[in-house]
Protein backbone atom coordinates (compact mmCIF):
# COMPACT_ATOMS: atom_id res chain seq x y z
CA UNK A 1 0.00 0.00 0.00
CA UNK A 2 1.08 3.65 -1.20
CA UNK A 3 1.86 6.25 1.50
CA UNK A 4 -1.38 8.58 1.53
CA UNK A 5 -0.24 11.63 0.49
CA UNK A 6 -1.10 15.21 2.12
CA UNK A 7 -4.07 15.59 -0.86
CA UNK A 8 -5.45 12.37 0.16
CA UNK A 9 -5.47 12.91 3.57
CA UNK A 10 -6.96 16.57 3.28
CA UNK A 11 -9.36 15.28 1.19
CA UNK A 12 -10.62 12.83 3.57
CA UNK A 13 -10.63 15.37 6.63
CA UNK A 14 -12.48 17.78 4.10
CA UNK A 15 -15.61 14.68 3.36
CA UNK A 16 -15.40 14.14 6.48
CA UNK A 17 -16.48 17.84 7.59
CA UNK A 18 -18.76 17.60 5.11
CA UNK A 19 -20.87 14.48 6.32
CA UNK A 20 -20.66 15.68 9.97
CA UNK A 21 -21.90 19.07 9.01
CA UNK A 22 -25.10 17.67 6.82
CA UNK A 23 -25.69 15.10 9.64
CA UNK A 24 -25.96 18.06 11.90
CA UNK A 25 -22.79 17.56 14.10
CA UNK A 26 -21.77 20.29 16.52
CA UNK A 27 -20.09 23.43 14.51
CA UNK A 28 -17.23 23.43 16.22
CA UNK A 29 -16.41 19.92 15.16
CA UNK A 30 -17.23 20.83 12.02
CA UNK A 31 -14.84 23.60 11.71
CA UNK A 32 -12.12 21.61 13.36
CA UNK A 33 -12.26 19.25 10.65
CA UNK A 34 -12.04 21.74 7.47
CA UNK A 35 -8.82 23.47 9.10
CA UNK A 36 -7.30 21.06 9.80
CA UNK A 37 -8.02 19.57 6.15
CA UNK A 38 -6.83 23.05 4.95
CA UNK A 39 -3.44 22.94 6.64
CA UNK A 40 -2.46 19.61 5.82
CA UNK A 41 -3.10 20.60 1.80
CA UNK A 42 -0.68 23.49 2.63
CA UNK A 43 2.04 21.66 4.47
CA UNK A 44 5.51 21.82 2.31
CA UNK A 45 6.42 18.17 3.69
CA UNK A 46 4.41 15.27 3.67
CA UNK A 47 2.55 14.48 6.94
CA UNK A 48 3.00 10.90 7.12
CA UNK A 49 7.24 11.18 7.55
CA UNK A 50 5.93 13.35 10.95
CA UNK A 51 4.83 9.75 12.01
CA UNK A 52 7.60 7.95 14.13
CA UNK A 53 7.43 5.55 17.66
CA UNK A 54 10.48 8.19 18.40
CA UNK A 55 8.37 11.00 18.55
CA UNK A 56 4.68 9.87 19.22
CA UNK A 57 3.52 13.63 19.79
CA UNK A 58 4.96 14.98 16.69
CA UNK A 59 1.37 15.35 14.89
CA UNK A 60 -1.01 16.33 17.60
CA UNK A 61 1.60 19.19 17.82
CA UNK A 62 1.07 20.96 14.94
CA UNK A 63 -1.41 23.70 14.42
CA UNK A 64 -5.34 22.97 13.87
CA UNK A 65 -4.46 18.84 14.49
CA UNK A 66 -4.73 17.72 18.15
CA UNK A 67 -4.67 14.76 19.60
CA UNK A 68 -7.94 13.03 17.74
CA UNK A 69 -6.91 14.22 14.70
CA UNK A 70 -3.35 12.83 14.94
CA UNK A 71 -5.09 9.40 15.92
CA UNK A 72 -7.05 9.42 12.88
CA UNK A 73 -4.36 11.00 10.31
CA UNK A 74 -2.35 7.93 11.73
CA UNK A 75 -5.18 5.73 10.81
CA UNK A 76 -5.28 6.90 7.36
CA UNK A 77 -1.59 6.37 7.08
CA UNK A 78 -1.54 3.04 8.24
CA UNK A 79 -4.48 1.33 6.58
CA UNK A 80 -5.34 3.33 4.03
CA UNK A 81 -8.65 4.77 5.15
CA UNK A 82 -10.79 6.19 7.92
CA UNK A 83 -12.61 3.98 10.25
CA UNK A 84 -14.85 6.95 10.67
CA UNK A 85 -15.48 8.10 7.61
CA UNK A 86 -16.71 4.68 6.75
CA UNK A 87 -18.94 4.95 9.27
CA UNK A 88 -20.81 8.01 8.75
CA UNK A 89 -20.81 6.91 4.94
CA UNK A 90 -22.80 4.05 6.38
CA UNK A 91 -19.57 1.88 4.53
CA UNK A 92 -18.61 0.06 7.50
CA UNK A 93 -17.01 -3.80 6.29
CA UNK A 94 -15.78 -5.27 9.70
CA UNK A 95 -14.62 -7.80 6.95
CA UNK A 96 -12.25 -5.86 5.04
CA UNK A 97 -10.89 -4.50 8.75
CA UNK A 98 -10.53 -7.39 10.11
CA UNK A 99 -8.79 -9.35 7.18
CA UNK A 100 -5.28 -6.95 7.22
CA UNK A 101 -4.69 -8.06 10.66
CA UNK A 102 -1.47 -10.74 11.37
CA UNK A 103 -2.37 -14.14 10.54
CA UNK A 104 -6.22 -13.05 10.15
CA UNK A 105 -7.18 -12.82 6.11
CA UNK A 106 -10.63 -13.11 4.25
CA UNK A 107 -11.70 -16.55 5.23
CA UNK A 108 -11.21 -16.27 9.01
CA UNK A 109 -12.41 -12.54 8.61
CA UNK A 110 -15.65 -14.11 7.80
CA UNK A 111 -15.55 -16.60 10.32
CA UNK A 112 -15.04 -14.18 12.83
CA UNK A 113 -18.04 -11.76 12.10
CA UNK A 114 -20.05 -14.26 10.89
CA UNK A 115 -20.11 -16.85 13.98
CA UNK A 116 -19.21 -13.90 17.36
CA UNK A 117 -21.16 -11.21 15.39
CA UNK A 118 -18.53 -9.13 16.11
CA UNK A 119 -17.52 -5.60 14.00
CA UNK A 120 -14.95 -3.31 15.79
CA UNK A 121 -11.66 -4.08 16.72
CA UNK A 122 -12.23 -3.40 20.45
CA UNK A 123 -14.85 -6.45 20.25
CA UNK A 124 -12.18 -8.57 18.43
CA UNK A 125 -9.64 -7.87 21.19
CA UNK A 126 -12.43 -8.67 23.58
CA UNK A 127 -13.00 -11.74 21.78
CA UNK A 128 -9.34 -12.74 22.12
CA UNK A 129 -9.46 -12.68 25.70
CA UNK A 130 -12.89 -13.64 27.16
CA UNK A 131 -12.43 -17.00 25.21
CA UNK A 132 -14.82 -16.24 22.08
CA UNK A 133 -12.55 -16.74 19.42
CA UNK A 134 -11.40 -20.24 20.10
CA UNK A 135 -14.47 -21.28 19.69
CA UNK A 136 -13.98 -20.01 15.61
CA UNK A 137 -12.86 -22.86 13.45
CA UNK A 138 -9.00 -21.37 12.22
CA UNK A 139 -8.13 -19.75 15.31
CA UNK A 140 -6.07 -21.68 17.28
CA UNK A 141 -4.14 -20.71 20.94
CA UNK A 142 -0.93 -19.07 18.83
CA UNK A 143 -2.77 -17.60 16.53
CA UNK A 144 -4.93 -15.79 18.93
CA UNK A 145 -1.83 -14.98 21.48
CA UNK A 146 -0.35 -12.92 18.24
CA UNK A 147 -3.54 -11.50 17.28
CA UNK A 148 -3.47 -10.30 21.04
CA UNK A 149 -0.39 -8.41 20.58
CA UNK A 150 -0.94 -7.37 17.18
CA UNK A 151 -5.01 -5.50 18.46
CA UNK A 152 -2.91 -4.39 21.54
CA UNK A 153 -0.59 -2.13 19.62
CA UNK A 154 -3.22 -1.10 17.05
CA UNK A 155 -5.76 0.17 19.48
CA UNK A 156 -2.93 2.06 21.65
CA UNK A 157 -1.57 3.80 18.20
CA UNK A 158 -5.09 4.52 17.46
CA UNK A 159 -6.65 5.56 21.06
CA UNK A 160 -7.95 2.58 22.03
CA UNK A 161 -7.57 1.03 25.66
CA UNK A 162 -7.89 -2.18 25.52
CA UNK A 163 -10.94 -4.52 26.31
CA UNK A 164 -13.60 -2.61 27.80
CA UNK A 165 -13.28 -3.64 31.39
CA UNK A 166 -9.89 -1.93 31.57
CA UNK A 167 -11.75 1.09 29.66
CA UNK A 168 -14.22 1.06 32.92
CA UNK A 169 -11.29 0.35 35.35
CA UNK A 170 -9.78 3.89 33.73
CA UNK A 171 -12.41 5.61 33.55
CA UNK A 172 -11.75 6.00 29.94
CA UNK A 173 -15.48 5.56 28.63
CA UNK A 174 -18.67 7.52 29.33
CA UNK A 175 -20.56 6.66 32.72
CA UNK A 176 -23.31 4.11 32.02
CA UNK A 177 -25.86 6.86 32.90
CA UNK A 178 -24.56 9.04 30.07
CA UNK A 179 -24.52 6.39 27.50
CA UNK A 180 -27.96 5.32 28.09
CA UNK A 181 -28.71 8.93 28.47
CA UNK A 182 -27.85 9.36 24.83
CA UNK A 183 -29.51 6.05 23.85
CA UNK A 184 -32.79 7.80 25.11
CA UNK A 185 -32.38 10.83 23.16
CA UNK A 186 -31.40 8.69 19.94
CA UNK A 187 -34.32 6.39 20.02
CA UNK A 188 -36.57 9.89 20.71
CA UNK A 189 -35.25 11.72 18.27
CA UNK A 190 -35.44 8.81 15.71
CA UNK A 191 -39.00 7.99 16.24
CA UNK A 192 -40.00 11.72 15.65
CA UNK A 193 -38.39 11.91 12.59
CA UNK A 194 -35.38 14.15 13.29
CA UNK A 195 -32.88 12.31 12.15
CA UNK A 196 -30.95 12.39 9.08
CA UNK A 197 -31.16 8.81 7.43
CA UNK A 198 -27.82 7.43 5.42
CA UNK A 199 -28.18 4.30 3.20
CA UNK A 200 -25.58 1.59 5.01
CA UNK A 201 -24.01 -0.42 2.64
CA UNK A 202 -24.19 -3.86 4.32
CA UNK A 203 -27.47 -5.63 4.49
CA UNK A 204 -29.31 -2.97 1.71
CA UNK A 205 -29.28 -4.40 -1.63
CA UNK A 206 -31.93 -1.58 -2.71
CA UNK A 207 -29.47 1.20 -1.17
CA UNK A 208 -32.05 2.82 0.63
CA UNK A 209 -31.98 5.57 3.57
CA UNK A 210 -33.03 3.90 6.31
CA UNK A 211 -30.40 4.47 9.50
CA UNK A 212 -30.72 7.65 11.58
CA UNK A 213 -27.71 8.61 12.49
CA UNK A 214 -27.41 11.44 15.12
CA UNK A 215 -24.21 13.61 16.42
CA UNK A 216 -23.88 15.22 19.67
CA UNK A 217 -21.53 16.29 23.05
CA UNK A 218 -22.36 15.44 26.11
CA UNK A 219 -20.19 15.92 29.42
CA UNK A 220 -16.88 16.39 27.56
CA UNK A 221 -17.35 13.16 24.80
CA UNK A 222 -18.36 13.44 21.02
CA UNK A 223 -21.22 10.85 20.37
CA UNK A 224 -21.78 9.32 17.25
CA UNK A 225 -24.91 7.03 17.13
CA UNK A 226 -26.82 4.51 14.80
CA UNK A 227 -28.97 1.34 15.20
CA UNK A 228 -27.24 -1.21 14.71
CA UNK A 229 -26.79 -2.64 11.15
CA UNK A 230 -24.79 -5.83 12.01
CA UNK A 231 -25.84 -9.74 10.87
CA UNK A 232 -26.69 -10.49 14.51
CA UNK A 233 -29.59 -7.67 14.42
CA UNK A 234 -31.02 -8.20 11.39
CA UNK A 235 -31.33 -11.95 11.90
CA UNK A 236 -32.91 -11.42 15.67
CA UNK A 237 -35.09 -8.37 13.96
CA UNK A 238 -33.41 -6.13 16.80
CA UNK A 239 -32.42 -3.22 14.18
CA UNK A 240 -34.78 -1.15 15.97
CA UNK A 241 -34.23 -1.90 19.28
CA UNK A 242 -30.06 -2.48 19.46
CA UNK A 243 -28.08 0.93 19.52
CA UNK A 244 -24.69 1.14 19.12
CA UNK A 245 -22.94 4.59 20.21
CA UNK A 246 -19.45 5.61 19.27
CA UNK A 247 -17.14 7.81 21.60
CA UNK A 248 -14.38 9.66 21.63
CA UNK A 249 -12.53 12.63 23.68
CA UNK A 250 -8.57 13.45 22.53
CA UNK A 251 -6.85 10.47 22.19
CA UNK A 252 -9.72 8.10 23.55
CA UNK A 253 -12.54 6.35 21.50
CA UNK A 254 -14.80 3.06 21.81
CA UNK A 255 -18.16 1.78 21.21
CA UNK A 256 -20.69 0.59 23.21
CA UNK A 257 -24.45 -1.25 22.61
CA UNK A 258 -27.03 -0.29 24.36
CA UNK A 259 -30.03 -2.80 24.32
CA UNK A 260 -33.81 -3.66 26.01
CA UNK A 261 -32.63 -6.46 28.46
CA UNK A 262 -34.78 -9.77 28.06
CA UNK A 263 -34.35 -11.90 31.05
CA UNK A 264 -33.65 -11.78 34.87
CA UNK A 265 -34.05 -8.66 37.18
CA UNK A 266 -33.16 -5.69 34.70
CA UNK A 267 -35.70 -7.61 31.88
CA UNK A 268 -37.20 -4.51 29.69
CA UNK A 269 -34.97 -2.00 30.76
CA UNK A 270 -32.57 -0.56 28.58
CA UNK A 271 -28.73 -2.13 29.48
CA UNK A 272 -24.96 -1.06 28.23
CA UNK A 273 -23.81 -4.84 26.81
CA UNK A 274 -21.05 -5.87 29.25
CA UNK A 275 -21.51 -2.97 31.92
CA UNK A 276 -24.94 -4.60 33.18
CA UNK A 277 -23.57 -4.57 36.98
CA UNK A 278 -23.42 -0.91 36.34
CA UNK A 279 -26.50 -0.55 34.90
CA UNK A 280 -28.25 -2.30 37.74
CA UNK A 281 -26.39 -0.37 40.32
CA UNK A 282 -27.69 3.23 38.14
CA UNK A 283 -31.23 1.78 38.08
CA UNK A 284 -31.44 1.37 41.50
CA UNK A 285 -30.25 4.16 42.80
CA UNK A 286 -33.05 6.00 40.85
CA UNK A 287 -35.84 3.39 42.31
CA UNK A 288 -34.20 4.68 45.73
CA UNK A 289 -34.28 8.14 45.03
CA UNK A 290 -37.59 8.57 43.77
CA UNK A 291 -39.06 6.59 47.08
Amino acid sequence: MSIPTNHKIANILDEIADLLEVQHANVHRVRAYRNAAQYVRKLSKPIAELISPDDPHALQALPFIGERLAKLIEEVVQLGKSSLLERLKGSVNPEEIFEKLPGVGPTLASRIVHDLDIDTLEELEAAAHDGRLTKVQGMGKRRIEGLRWSLAGRLSRYGGTGSPINQIKNHRSPDVQDLLQVDFVYRHKSSEGKLRKIAPKRFNPAGDAWLPIMHTDFNDWSYTVLYSNSARAHQLEKTRDWVVIYYEKADVHGQATVVTETRGNLSGHRVVRGREHECAAHYAHHATASH
